[in-house]
């Protein structure tokens, strides 16, 4: 390919960055020239990623190396000012291009905000490999010794052979920067930590658990009589031929099906809980599954779904199951005064079943800015019950008779090293109706050999405009654990 050089863009003693015109077709494209041999861009030509540029064209040489790739429009991330909402979007993006260059056998080995570029659609582009490579068996450290000082971890200048677990140290720094006083909330904070361990082993192993770490989601338990429900079908499914089920679920042209958006998407009240119609085909794995989005207006005009830019978005998810409900508490979310609504939409599997269209909610009018918090549960203590056909562990506090009941309390269980295992929502209707003397916990969570465990708890109001939810300390401080729990096989 002939190219014509537009606008030099960098220029130092390793390399030459141009913006140029394919003369033939008129693409804009990079050309990257690099003094010396850099065989990693032509393995990467052999792979396309959304958030990775294309690479066209590779020439390798003693000498030189010139790289033809993707020309994206857009700016690096250092420097900017990014929402939480966009950060949070940014590590999405990084952890899912890492996580298939090193399903690749690829280190990227530079990670940093320069490194990174905000496309005009609102997601991250990775670049410059140069200091890429590909790990290999017989060598104790790295032969050539590449990265940036201050984000690369202490393997990466000779004192052992990199690894995931280099970009995930590099990953971690850069999150400290671009988070800025953010960086220092408890559930940043303690991901950015280990990240960032000198020794490797202390680290995490994958940019999965990184990922799964940013993003554990609020798991809210649903049961009933939707049980029988779901084993009929799985009975029919079973009973019925593939072809014939594929024939039932995907579409005339063979794509998924959209879902059916939840119905009657509104506020419980006045308790600042979200409740919409459950969607059973939703989720995966044998949990439903919804996104939502949540919208502060300074009157009581409804957002525009497709023009309003949302406060906050998550997703939910809860077991299989049914009360023909799903609701959530999203009262700790109110945090000025306005009108707030909520959409949401069912999450598909992407193979049978894909995303349904959002709903809109009815607005919650918040008055509650400067209500008083509700009183910290206290004399958290363990409860064991030996079951019939198991154990069963409760989480339990000695000022329950303190809080409404439609109050919930979100616990989250923490093992011997500091690490989140899981966490569940439930309200004080809930416990009583059950008969629990707290919140149950599934024993799977609690049986690691030699395992130790405690939990916090936080308590979400159900009166909003009267009391915001009990403080809960970032970090947490010892006053607000529970005593440690044992596990012996």
């Amino acid at each position: 390919m002939e190219y014509e050089e537009i606008k030099l863009l960098k220029q130092n003693d390793r390399v030459m960055l141009h913006l140029v015109r394919e003369k033939d077709s008129g693409r804009i494209c990079f050309r990257r020239m690099l003094k010396g041999s850099y065989p990693i861009y032509s393995i990467l030509m052999e792979y396309e990623h959304p958030y990775m540029p294309k690479i066209y064209e590779v020439i390798v040489s003693e000498e030189v190396t010139t790289v033809i790739e993707e020309y994206i429009e857009g700016e690096t991330i250092d420097g900017q000012k990014l929402s939480e909402k966009q950060l949070l979007s940014a590590v999405r993006d990084i952890c899912c291009v890492l996580e298939f260059l090193h399903g690749k056998g690829i280190i990227h080995r530079d990670i940093k905000p320069s490194n990174m570029i905000l496309a005009k659609d609102g997601h991250i582009r990775l670049i410059d490999f140069e200091a890429a490579r590909m790990p290999k068996e017989d060598l104790e450290q790295d032969t050539r010794l590449l990265g940036t000082r201050g984000y690369a971890p202490p393997e990466q200048f000779g004192f052992s052979q990199t690894d995931e677990r280099t970009d995930i140290y590099a990953m971690g720094i850069t999150c400290k920067l671009l988070f800025g006083e953010k960086a220092q909330k408890f559930r940043y904070r303690r991901i950015i930590r280990k990240c960032t361990e000198l020794d490797p082993d202390k680290r995490y192993s994958s940019v999965r658990q990184v990922k799964n770490a940013f993003f554990h989601r609020r798991q809210k338990r649903i049961c009933g009589i939707l049980a029988l429900f779901v084993m009929s079908c799985f009975v029919w499914n079973v009973s019925m031929p593939w072809s014939k089920q594929q024939e039932n679920i995907k579409s005339e042209k063979g794509l998924p099906v959209a879902l059916s958006s939840p119905e009657n998407p509104h506020w419980d009240g006045d308790t600042g809980t979200a409740v919409w119609g459950n969607v059973p085909e939703s989720g995966t794995g044998g949990e439903v599954q919804y996104k939502w989005k949540l919208y502060r207006m300074d009157d009581a005009a409804p957002p525009d779904l497709e023009q309003s830019i949302c406060d906050r978005e998550d997703t939910m998810r809860g077991n299989i199951g049914n009360d023909e409900i799903f609701d959530t508490p999203l009262s700790t979310e109110f945090q000025k005064n306005g009108f707030y609504y909520f959409a949401v939409c069912a999450v598909g599997d992407g193979v049978n079943y894909s995303d349904s269209p959002y709903v809109l909610s009815d607005a919650f009018e918040f008055t509650g800015e400067d209500a008083p918090p509700l009183p910290a549960p206290t004399g958290l203590a363990w409860r064991i019950k030996e079951g019939e056909a198991e154990r069963e562990y409760y989480t339990t506090w000695s000022n329950f008779d303190d809080y409404a009941d439609k109050d919930f309390f979100d616990v989250y269980i923490y093992d011997k090293n500091g690490e989140y295992v899981m966490n569940t929502i439930k309200s004080k209707e809930e416990i009583v109706e059950k008969g629990y003397c707290g919140i149950r916990i599934r024993p799977e969570f609690l049986t690691e050999i030699d395992g130790a465990y405690r939990f916090t708890i936080r308590a979400y109001s159900s009166r909003p405009n009267e009391y915001k939810a009990s403080i809960l300390p970032e970090p947490v401080t010892e006053e607000y654990y529970s005593p440690w729990y044992y596990y012996l096989k």
